[in-house]
């Protein structure tokens, strides 16, 4: 008999504690990140440091400590909560004989992962490919035998460069792309907003139940799974107000703390959906500790991204999990559960408060020679019902404030 079950990866989390940031809360994240990359935590080390070691990142003391705790507990990697450069990788590969992975590769790795539209495949390769750019073992301009000058003559470029200029040229391929399908992401943008149609951005933070609440608005079904970055590619979906009026639900991809720059470069066209939307719907985890500050980091980006100005409403999202969670004292906030459907009867009053009214919901009772007032208000609105009575036509209507001095005779 053969036990053929698959081993985890074994991974010790290493973190330096310079006083920036939360590392125990950081830590906590990167393991959860761990996880939802299929890599098994077994240990954690903190060393406090005015600031990390150039040639190691931690100490030579603390990486002799790092090995033997690698033999010891059969680790196969160190996982580190920063960015190391290529040279501190090499030299902590070295030291320990395991391999070295740090924040932002494993990001990239559950990126890669989870990738489904071709728009997503191709920011995930560009994020990839200008991480490597740097990285490429070598000592640079050094190893160069392109030159014309005195010692730097030689045979031919060497692989170092080869892999350099092959990188540079998919880069510059992705990169053109990308644009092309940016610019059509625009032009969708500018068409939604030539035909009048409202759009409202859910963002927040990474599993806080973001698309597990545009299943549940839009009856559609949406996958909401409990993990890291279950949603890369935006989603939209239709969703009706209460008061007739209709808008645009788009998903975005979660945010996370120090989120890594080649990340927002390469996701900026997908972020940007957020940016030009009407509304954005800021999504929070009611359960967590550190929702304020999951709200704050949302907050920060979409600001870098230029949507400072536009209206915001904060979701304290799984309230279930909060018995006794007191009403928000914050203006625009609204406590629900996404999962039990609980607190929508708000959420949908508080998007209709806070859009700019454009149509106003109307009855109305036309006589018969001004039916044609039907078809314009179509244009920019809806009727929802018409019934043919003695004294002339009586319809439920969506109106068009430049319409409203018009039918104002013939409300009822």
């Amino acid at each position: 008999m053969f036990d053929n079950t698959k081993k985890l990866p074994r991974a010790i989390l290493v973190a330096v504690d310079t006083g920036e940031y939360d590392v125990q809360t950081s830590l906590a994240e990167l393991t959860e990140l761990a996880e939802s990359a299929g890599v098994e935590v077994v240990a954690q080390s903190v060393q406090k440091r005015p600031a990390p070691d150039t040639a190691t990142v931690v100490g030579s003391g603390r990486l002799e400590e790092l090995a033997q705790s690698i033999q010891t507990l059969e680790a196969d990697m160190l996982l580190f909560d920063c960015e190391l450069s290529g040279s501190q990788t090499r030299n902590i590969e070295k030291a320990v004989d395991a391999a070295v992975v740090d924040r932002t590769m494993l990001i990239l790795d559950i990126f890669a992962a989870r990738a489904r539209s071709s728009e997503g495949r191709l920011q995930v390769e560009l994020a990839q490919l200008r991480y490597r750019l740097p990285r490429l073992a070598g000592s640079g301009s050094n190893l160069s035998r392109l030159g014309g000058g005195i010692g730097t003559r030689g045979p031919g470029e060497t692989k170092l460069e080869t892999d350099r200029r092959h990188i540079r040229s998919r880069i510059q391929k992705l990169e053109k792309e990308l644009e092309e399908l940016s610019q059509r992401r625009e032009q969708m943008r500018t068409r939604r907003k030539k035909d009048g149609v409202t759009t409202a951005a859910i963002v927040g933070y990474t599993n806080v139940g973001k698309s597990t609440l545009l299943g549940a608005l839009t009856d559609q079904g949406i996958l909401g799974e409990d993990r890291l970055f279950a949603t890369l590619d935006p989603t939209s979906r239709a969703l009706l107000l209460p008061d007739g009026r209709s808008i645009m639900l788009i998903d975005t991809v979660g945010l996370v703390r120090r989120l890594p720059h080649h990340l927002v470069e390469a996701f900026k066209s997908t972020l940007e959906e957020a940016a030009s939307a009407d509304l954005l719907l800021c999504v929070c985890d009611a359960s967590s500790p550190e929702m304020e500050e999951q709200i704050t980091i949302t907050t920060t980006l979409l600001a870098e991204l230029g949507a400072a100005d536009t209206p915001v409403i904060t979701i304290l999202n799984k309230c279930d999990l909060v018995p006794g969670l007191l009403p928000p004292q914050r203006e625009r906030t609204v406590l629900l559960s996404a999962k039990d459907r609980q607190g929508f009867d708000d959420l949908l009053a508080a998007i209709s408060g806070a859009l700019t009214p454009t149509q106003q919901r109307c009855k109305l009772l036309l006589p018969y020679p001004q039916s044609g007032l039907l078809a314009e208000i179509r244009q920019d609105g809806k009727v929802f019902s018409e019934e043919y009575t003695p004294d002339g036509i009586l319809a439920d209507t969506l109106v068009h404030i430049k319409l409203l001095h018009k039918v104002e005779p013939f409300l009822l």
